[in-house]
């Protein structure tokens, strides 16, 4: 069988060596595998592609494929996707806290009937915000998706090559890659697995872009926010209409009405004006996901693809 391994790099200069060594010892072990590494480099601005270019020079299995710009980390996986051959894929992120021991793991529950195996974390070693954002998107996200999500799921996991092909197929542009993995479906399976600490350097990942990817994945994948704002104006329209109902039957049965303060009316005017422009706010995240859609420009552009036998067009 053939393994391909998708890996997408944003200045990983301080990891490639050792993510390379434990990446070779990994794929060692496994029986009658032909495995080779597609790193997709996202433009880096160090020189993480000269040092997997190094290594190719001595290793035919590692390839690499060069982005025009920083298309982002769901659009580099996506081009790694499209130029995978293998008969199996495994996506992981190249700072090491998702262990490439794990492939093996991986690979058995795959030749075991499972088309899409999952690493799910048990711990991860994040703290503080970060630690706090992640423990509760993947609550929120569980609860609003449409589609079943399995918690506790990244991108690293195994997908067959029919998965890959159904997945290749997918053209929006706003990806969250656990969400449509879900939602090809396929008989899919977990991997429990200990997430680790980040080998070198600082998380590309910012609070912004990861907010960012958090919104990808629940504007994606769920029109329950529309509905709870629908649901939300019936309910204050309906209290709305009771409370004039109660002052007008009191006026009409001579009951002395108390004055409205100043106090009463700003907040209810700051109340309903907030609710209005959250409405507003929500509308304009479908929108804005409807007009890139439309746009329909490409997920990415390869500058340059080093030790492939054919270069894949990106999805259109």
């Amino acid at each position: 069988m053939k393994l391909d391994i998708v890996i997408p790099i944003y200045n990983e200069r301080a990891n490639l060596l050792e993510l390379m060594r434990r990446l070779t010892e990994s794929c060692s072990q496994l029986q009658d595998v032909s495995w080779r590494v597609l790193f997709v480099d996202d433009a880096s601005s160090d020189d993480s592609a000269r040092i997997i270019l190094e290594q190719q020079t001595s290793d035919a299995r590692f390839v690499l494929v060069r982005l025009s710009r920083n298309f982002g980390h769901q659009a580099a996986i996506s081009a790694g996707l499209a130029h995978s051959e293998g008969d199996a894929v495994v996506i992981m992120d190249g700072d090491l806290q998702d262990p490439p021991e794990l492939i093996p793991r991986l690979v058995e529950e795959w030749q075991a009937g499972g088309e899409i195996v999952l690493g799910q974390r048990r711990s991860r070693p994040e703290r503080g915000v970060r630690r706090l954002g992640f423990e509760l998107f993947h609550r929120m996200f569980g609860a609003i998706s449409d589609t079943p999500f399995t918690a506790n799921t990244g991108v690293l996991g195994l997908l067959d090559r029919r998965a890959v092909s159904e997945l290749n197929r997918l053209s929006e542009r706003n990806r969250f890659l656990p969400g449509l993995r879900s939602w090809i479906g396929f008989e899919q399976r977990t991997v429990p697995y200990d997430r680790e600490e980040r080998a070198a350097g600082e998380p590309k990942q910012t609070l912004r872009r990861l907010s960012r990817y958090a919104f990808d994945g629940v504007f994606s994948f769920s029109y329950k926010p529309l509905r709870f704002m629908t649901y939300s104006g019936t309910l204050i329209s309906a209290i709305g209409f009771l409370m004039a109902t109660w002052f007008i039957g009191k006026r009409l049965l001579g009951f002395e009405v108390a004055q409205t303060g100043f106090t009463t009316l700003v907040t209810l005017v700051l109340f309903l004006g907030g609710v209005q422009l959250i409405a507003i706010g929500l509308l304009g995240e479908y929108l804005g996901r409807v007009y890139d859609e439309v746009k329909a420009r490409p997920l990415y552009i390869v500058k340059s693809a080093h030790g492939l036998t054919q270069r894949t067009p990106p999805p259109s």
